[in-house]
């Protein structure tokens, strides 16, 4: 079930990524070219990059490709963070709660944002230390605890900038002037770059099941073929629903909060459940909070998305 889970999580965002490249593009487009094309038709266009991405297999020539993406998001969220502070409204602005109906979207959005479970155990296992990964303060706290910071940095002052017309990407907010066209561009560069790796997860996590059942001779024109399914499908699937916002927050509720808060909690109680010196009371209440917590975002996260997105297209 970990494996399913993984291989919709990661596959969805390649979806994600799909429909804001997409939505990037069509902004960009709509101001310089003054044409208005339906967003559908940018998917297709976007198809054209992600196929040569998607259908590289070995990890080390996705190194580049991840070397340009961290450039271009660096540039990208150092101009956001200019204009967001450009002209700053006071915090007494905005709402302090703007009510439980927004609740459900905005936990799926957190969870979906600091999702990285996937790629916690690689990076462990290629450390020289891989003791210093979980220590104290250890590898994992130090760059969880600078991405907590980054991202609630961007997200209180991104919505005191914007309120309500804050977008499901805060760089479609950003300005219509030449620099803000370069910024989105650049962080659609990011995200297209990043394709590559999202998508290996779940073609590795399905070729594993394949594999045994594939001829020898045919070996790589399946795999291929494969990859090819997939990226056409994630094409497929983002047409369909090409609205951001209420897709992050689907995948955040019913696959990141599964990994990131059904998992960890089941595994340690099943694994130190007779561990009588380990287990503690307070162990196990933490596990229970997390649980229901977890169970919380998946019901209300799920319902308020799906609400979201037949809203849009009904």
């Amino acid at each position: 079930f970990v494996d399913e889970a993984l291989l919709l999580t990661y596959y969805l965002c390649c979806i994600v990524y799909v429909v804001f490249t997409a939505s990037s593009l069509k902004q960009v487009a709509d101001i310089n070219l003054n044409i208005n094309m339906d967003i559908r038709l940018y998917i297709l266009l976007v198809t054209v990059f992600v196929l040569p991405i998607g259908l590289i297999r070995n990890l080390k020539y996705l190194v580049p490709f991840s070397f340009i993406a961290i450039v271009a998001l660096t540039f990208g969220c150092g101009y956001v963070l200019y204009e967001v502070f450009d002209d700053l409204p006071p915090v007494t602005s905005r709402p302090v709660f703007n009510g439980f109906d927004s609740l459900p979207l905005f936990f799926s959005t957190i969870v979906y944002s600091m999702d990285g479970i996937g790629t916690v155990l690689p990076i462990e296992n290629a450390m020289k230390k891989p003791q210093s990964f979980l220590g104290c303060p250890g590898v994992l706290n130090i760059s969880m605890f600078w991405l907590l910071a980054f991202y609630s940095a961007m997200g209180f002052f991104g919505y005191l900038r914007y309120g309500d017309e804050t977008a499901g990407s805060i760089t479609l907010n950003i300005s219509s002037s030449v620099m803000g066209q370069v910024v989105k561009l650049a962080v659609s560069l990011n995200v297209l770059c990043s394709f590559g790796l999202f998508l290996y997860v779940p073609v590795e996590i399905l070729w594993r099941k394949f594999e045994p059942n594939v001829p020898k001779s045919r070996n790589t024109l399946y795999y291929y073929s494969l990859r090819l399914i997939l990226i056409l499908a994630s094409v497929v699937m983002a047409a369909i629903v090409p609205d951001l916002e209420p897709f992050v927050g689907l995948v955040g509720a019913l696959c990141s909060s599964t990994l990131v808060l059904f998992f960890p909690p089941i595994i340690e109680l099943v694994t130190f459940w007779e561990d009588e010196d380990y287990m503690k009371r307070w162990r196990v209440i933490k596990n229970l909070l997390i649980l229901l917590f977890w169970l919380l975002i998946l019901i209300t996260g799920v319902r308020s998305s799906l609400a979201r997105i037949i809203e849009l297209y009904t």
